[in-house]
């Protein structure tokens, strides 16, 4: 019997003689039902280097004052917005810019910001970044920023602001401590502030303040685990009263 073609072959397959024997309603009847349920997910955009860059982007600015320079630094990062309007919505960073008024610094933050970039249109996994970032040491030394965090460096610092940020869009997440965890560190809080040599009621003034509002004595060292000075010596063991990190295990 001769078949009309009127449309564009778009492909072919040879029919066994076993599948001329196969009722051809029932060997339609699942392409049909499937192909619904294939359609939407056909048209979910992942990030990827030849989306091109819309004409209005969001992002955040966030500000670095570090002792190592004159003048302050702030970071800009715009996302964009992929599959808006759907359940599929995602938000990723797209571009990076650093301006500051010191222009010591001025060639390697336009190379960083360019590479940065760079690495955010092209897709994929890109939270290396913060670890590659933050593992760069300052020959001459580091600092602590507001909180009692250490930094090794300024472009360690920047890399907690990345971190900050893909944390803030949905990247990153921090570890969840279980309640046997919180309920260590408020004990061991609890403990030195009764029995600590320089309690909290008497140094009040002096505690060093993270970004969360938690105090630290000002006697503190730094925490290796956390970056954090919240290093303290607690019953002839050094104990970390802000992630529970203790020597003595």
């Amino acid at each position: 019997m001769a078949v009309r073609i009127d449309q564009k072959i778009k492909g072919y397959a040879v029919v066994t003689p076993e599948e001329k024997m196969r009722p051809s309603a029932a060997s339609a009847a699942p392409a049909l039902a499937t192909a619904p349920a294939l359609a939407p997910t056909d048209n979910i955009v992942q990030m990827h280097e030849r989306i091109e860059r819309p004409d209005v982007l969001i992002g955040n600015t966030y500000k670095i004052k570090s002792p190592l320079v004159e003048h302050a630094f702030y970071v800009t990062i715009n996302d964009i917005v992929l599959n808006p309007g759907t359940e599929h919505e995602l938000r990723r960073p797209f571009e990076v810019f650093i301006n500051s008024k010191s222009m010591e610094h001025f060639q390697w933050i336009v190379a960083l910001t360019r590479i940065m970039s760079a690495v955010f249109r092209k897709g994929g996994d890109v939270t290396f970044l913060v670890e590659e970032m933050k593992a760069v040491f300052d020959p001459r030394g580091g600092y602590y920023k507001a909180g009692g965090v250490y930094m090794p460096s300024l472009v360690a610092e920047l890399g907690s602001i990345i971190e900050e940020h893909l944390k803030s869009i949905g990247l990153l997440h921090d570890p969840e401590l279980s309640a046997a965890q919180r309920a260590l560190i408020a004990e061991k809080r609890r403990q030195y502030e009764q029995h600590g040599p320089d309690s909290t009621a008497d140094h009040e003034e002096d505690l060093a303040v993270t970004g969360d509002g938690t105090r630290f004595p000002p006697s503190a060292s730094m925490c290796h685990k956390c970056n954090t000075q919240a290093l303290v010596l607690l019953d002839g063991c050094e104990t970390c009263l802000n992630c529970g990190y203790s020597k003595c295990g």
